[in-house]
């Protein structure tokens, strides 16, 4: 045959094939079967070259061209092996007799578990019928380990025939699944019968059952996967040194796990895993079954338990193995009912995503979105939430568990065929992979590089793809991923809308009472309330109940996700209905899924933006474009505020207008932060930008209304000067708006007329910015003016002059280290700084009495000021480490050193501080770690009041509320021994304390 005839028959490299061919004595002719079989193998080059390999090691080659010619079945078994894994391959080449494996009707029969085990003990010496708890192997006599090396020769070989069943296609999915873990469960119980042999004193001293977990519990195994086992163990009868016989049975069951794991000749055959054992890696290999049982009560984590549905008595004692399993069982499936049942299985599937490495994501076939980890989980976890009650679903092995869903209609008939069919997909391609080099992976090649390329045409060619096999490949495992995500969302939560809503036939049916459990399982703290939020939502038959129908499988999932599922699933009703049926807001909704998911979280998350949103739900269409929650310029706003007054006749309605602006601003600002698209010194300068233009168009406005009143302008200039926060630009959602009014009499007004006028104008501005109304009111604080509450509101910048002059004590050049006029004559506000600039950076810098002064005040105000039953440790403001600390420490340095160092002549805290370290009056290292904890309370302040709605200093003693503050923070329970609320709390803490150290050295050192 030319080469030609070959490269068009499959062979990449035709004239090679031609050479090997006739080195092999292929004649086309003769062995035409054998050639058109060599070409449609997954890889015809590869198989042609172990098919050369391996007639260059036959005894007698041409019994083997001869069989492959006269027997179809063996011809197309070996072929395809040698086509599909060249570590099979290496196996004939190193036993070349095996290929009779492949041959006959044992190599077309599947052998049961005992069959396996039988033959597995036999192989190193172990009478399997002697005594069915211990059989004990031969002693090795033969110098190296020949029982251990004979039993890896037997378990590959019962792979080969395998192989040659699965890749032919006589055996299916499930029963290579079952077949590979009961072959695994065959070798542990030979390994542990070598064990015996080699160690009889201790083998007697104890009773060891091995557990099986994860696939090869479920009888589910891949042809290369660690095999999960737990081990438990009692002693012998007779034997009462039970601490003598745990030493003895960890040493069998160490040795046990060594054979199949330890590399030698014939390659290492998988990892015997115990890290799924009580307490990990850190636990004892081995417990006793009442240490075991003892364990679970007490500490055993949700996913633990999740682990433990696949367990089962795979070796060892059988007896002792059922009493674990008749202990174990009952406590998987109470485990739904434990109250961080949702937290600890979301926080096992995102840690499983977030360990993908990025490079990989995309390639990643087992624990990507949309991969086989999907499938498992929500098989599992609608195991464990209905399995409590239907013991029909209490299967380890996930495709018999998703029919028995599927039967017992807690699944769809349609969704559940198509999630098996999606998992045997991906198994199917994962076994693929791993049998080239029987080698673990759930990778698959990169389509960029030159190998990888053709290591997808040989699997798309192994799964059927002809025409082209990587292109094919590829878009079909698309396909499956998508279907897969498509499928998890639905299965688990569209079901629950039959509970309240029509659905189509064919859809799962739960009843009221199943609906609830699986909304309890979700997070859902009062399921029955959440049934009727779905009910007012998706009943009917308007196009808004049918669009919501489509969107809620979704979206209960992502409220699932959010910290406080039923605030936010009746947040999204309230916002709904307050739109009605505007179409805009569906057609987002059901185009832009992106929207919904944010929908879903913030609502979830914060009360304050709930609020502001169900203000205005219209301004829900900010959600659909980062470039919308940025913040605006300040002339952008201003704009804004000048074309709302100019739109409304009375003052009342032109401020409303402004409110609305700014109420409209918060929510954008709020969005921004809980979405993570700013970070937090941009919310302190959105924050105090859109004040500033509130106040500004007030102030107009009031100034207006005052000389309409009085039928002439008003004889004096205002301006608004900022204060505290205000001042710094570092306003938070909770800050009061702290400032001070002066005023100045236009040339030739008497003092006392133009005071009165600047009164009327002052009164006037904050009742517009508080009347009642349905935007948030805008509070002004004018408490650090001179004399406090007890001092005039407004003053002449005469006045100030002369009170600063005589009064002015050091706590309020303190106070003063923050004025920043924003809004009024910004000519007078500039005067009003040069007036006080030499109070706040004095001449020399402050005294050393005046610092005394100062550090006795703080400790004062840490004394007093903090609330009755506070923790120092957690309020942000006044504890520890918190903002008045780092503030305190800045203002002090300004005080002393602002009049020499430009620098420190500013408003904000962390322009003072990085002043501070460049000239050198502060080490880095410490202006590093009190910016670090000053942005950290500011960040989690500004979360407090986003999560409950309400301003407080302190983090939230429920531990409700500090778990969706930890979840508005972006924490995550991804740690299996500390949950978020933990880290989040631990975080600041450690944090905080730094900085308290660093300010008690800095602000009381001279």
């Amino acid at each position: 045959m030319t080469a030609g005839a070959l490269a068009r028959r499959g062979f990449g490299d035709g004239a090679r094939a031609a050479r090997l061919m006739q080195d092999c004595g292929l004649a086309p002719g003769h062995h035409a079967g054998v050639v058109d079989e060599l070409g449609a193998a997954p890889d015809a080059d590869q198989a042609l070259l172990g098919l050369s390999r391996l007639l260059d090691c036959c005894a007698e080659p041409g019994d083997l061209l001869e069989a492959l010619t006269a027997d179809p079945d063996l011809r197309a078994r070996l072929v395809k092996v040698l086509g599909a894994s060249t570590a099979l391959t290496d196996h004939l080449v190193r036993h070349p007799g095996d290929w009779r494996e492949l041959r006959g009707a044992d190599a077309a029969r599947a052998p049961g578990p005992s069959e396996l085990r039988a033959g597995m003990l036999h192989i190193v010496g172990a009478d399997p019928n002697s005594d069915p708890a211990a059989p004990v192997a031969a002693r090795n006599t033969d110098g190296p380990d020949v029982r251990a090396h004979a039993l890896r020769v037997a378990y590959h070989r019962r792979v080969l025939r395998l192989a040659g069943r699965d890749l032919t296609g006589a055996a299916d999915l499930e029963t290579v699944g079952a077949e590979l873990a009961d072959l695994a469960a065959s070798v542990l119980e030979a390994a542990l019968a070598i064990a015996r042999a080699d160690d009889p004193e201790q083998a007697a001293l104890c009773r060891l059952a091995v557990i099986g977990m994860g696939k090869c519990g479920g009888r589910e195994l891949n042809y290369v996967s660690d095999v999960d086992v737990v081990f438990v163990a009692e002693p012998a009868d007779g034997v009462e040194d039970e601490q003598a016989a745990m030493r003895a049975a960890s040493r069998l069951a160490a040795e046990m796990m060594r054979l199949p794991s330890e590399t030698a000749s014939e390659g290492t055959l998988w990892q015997v895993d115990a890290a799924l054992r009580p307490e990990g890696k850190n636990g004892p290999l081995v417990r006793g079954l009442s240490g075991h049982v003892a364990y679970y009560q007490r500490w055993a984590k949700t996913w633990e338990f999740q682990a433990l549905l696949k367990a089962r008595p795979i070796a060892g004692d059988p007896d002792l193995g059922a009493a674990y399993a008749a202990e174990i069982e009952p406590m998987v499936w109470r485990a739904a009912g434990r109250d961080n049942f949702v937290d600890d299985v979301q926080s096992m599937r995102r840690r499983v995503v977030a360990h993908i490495p990025p490079a990989e994501s995309e390639r990643e076939i087992k624990l990507s979105r949309g991969g086989l980890r999907d499938i498992e989980f929500s098989v599992q976890l609608l195991q464990l939430v209905h399995g409590r009650a239907d013991p029909a679903l209490r299967s380890g092995n996930t495709l018999a568990a998703l029919e028995a869903l599927s039967q017992k209609g807690y699944v769809g008939r349609d969704d559940a065929a198509g999630l098996a069919d999606a998992y045997r997909f991906l198994r199917r391609v994962e076994h693929l992979l791993q049998l080239s080099r029987l080698r673990r992976t759930h990778l698959l090649p990169d389509p960029d590089s030159p190998d990888g390329s053709e290591q997808l045409r040989r699997l798309g060619r192994a799964l059927g793809y002809a025409a082209n096999p990587v292109t094919e490949f590829m878009a079909a495992w698309r396909r499956v991923a998508g279907d897969v995500r498509r499928l998890h969302e639905k299965l688990f939560y569209r079901p629950l809308l039959h509970a309240v809503a029509r659905l189509p036939e064919g859809e799962a049916r739960l009843t009221p009472e199943q609906a609830g459990e699986r909304l309890s399982a979700l997070g859902f703290a009062d399921p029955a309330g959440a049934l009727r939020h779905l009910d007012t939502l998706t009943s009917g038959v308007s196009r808004r109940a049918a669009i919501q129908r489509t969107l809620m499988p979704v979206m209960l999932g992502w409220f699932a996700d959010a910290p406080d599922p039923d605030t936010g699933l009746l947040a999204f009703r309230q916002v709904s209905e307050a739109l009605g049926g505007t179409p805009w807001y569906l057609r987002l909704l059901r185009d832009d899924i992106r929207v919904a998911e944010r929908m879903a979280w913030v609502l979830g998350t914060s009360r304050y933006v709930t609020e502001l949103l169900l203000r205005a739900p219209e301004a829900v269409g900010v959600l659909a474009d980062d470039a919308e929650l940025v913040q605006r310029s300040t002339r952008a706003l201003e704009a804004e505020a000048d074309a709302a007054l100019r739109r409304h006749g009375t003052a009342e309605n032109a401020v409303a207008a402004v409110r609305a602006l700014r109420r409209r601003e918060l929510l954008r600002t709020a969005l921004a932060d809980l979405l993570e698209v700013s970070p937090v010194e941009s919310v302190g300068d959105a924050l105090t930008a859109i004040t500033a233009v509130t106040v500004e168009a007030a102030l107009r406005t009031a100034r207006a209304r005052v000389a309409d009143q009085r039928g002439e302008e008003p004889q004096t200039r205002l301006c608004v000067v900022a204060m505290g926060r205000f001042g710094g630009g570092e306003l938070s959602y909770a800050s009061d708006a702290d400032v001070m009014f002066v005023h100045e009499p236009l040339p030739g007004a008497a003092t006392a007329a133009a005071t009165e006028s600047a009164i009327a104008i002052v009164r006037e501005l904050r009742r517009l910015l508080e009347m009642p109304a349905y935007d948030p009111p805008l509070l002004l604080d004018a408490d650090l003016r001179p004399e406090g509450r007890s001092g005039a509101m407004v003053r002449t910048l005469d006045s100030y002059a002369a009170y600063y002059r005589r009064w002015s004590s050091t706590w309020e050049s303190q106070a003063l280290l923050r004025a920043a006029p924003i809004a009024g004559d910004m000519d007078l506000g500039a005067r009003f700084i040069e007036l006080v600039d030499p109070l706040r950076y004095p001449e020399g810098g402050v005294g050393d009495s005046q610092v005394r002064e100062i550090r006795k005040l703080k400790a004062r105000m840490e004394a007093e000021r903090l609330p009755r039953g506070a923790d120092p440790a957690t309020h942000t403001k006044l504890g520890r480490g918190g903002l008045s600390d780092v503030e305190w420490v800045a203002q002090l340095l300004q005080l002393r050193h602002g009049h020499e160092v430009p620098g420190l002549r500013t408003t904000g805290t962390i322009e003072a501080l990085h002043a501070a370290v460049g000239a050198g009056l502060l080490d880095p290292e410490d202006g590093a770690t009190l910016e670090t904890s000053w942005r950290l309370a500011a960040r989690v302040r500004g979360a407090v009041m986003l999560v409950r709605g309400k301003p407080s200093d302190s983090i939230p003693k429920s531990l409700r509320d500090q778990a969706i503050l930890a979840g508005a923070l972006g924490y995550r329970d991804d740690d299996e021994d500390e949950g978020a609320v933990g880290r989040m709390v631990q975080d600041y803490r450690q944090v905080t304390r730094r900085a308290r150290t660093v300010m008690e050295r800095v602000f009381y050192d001279d």
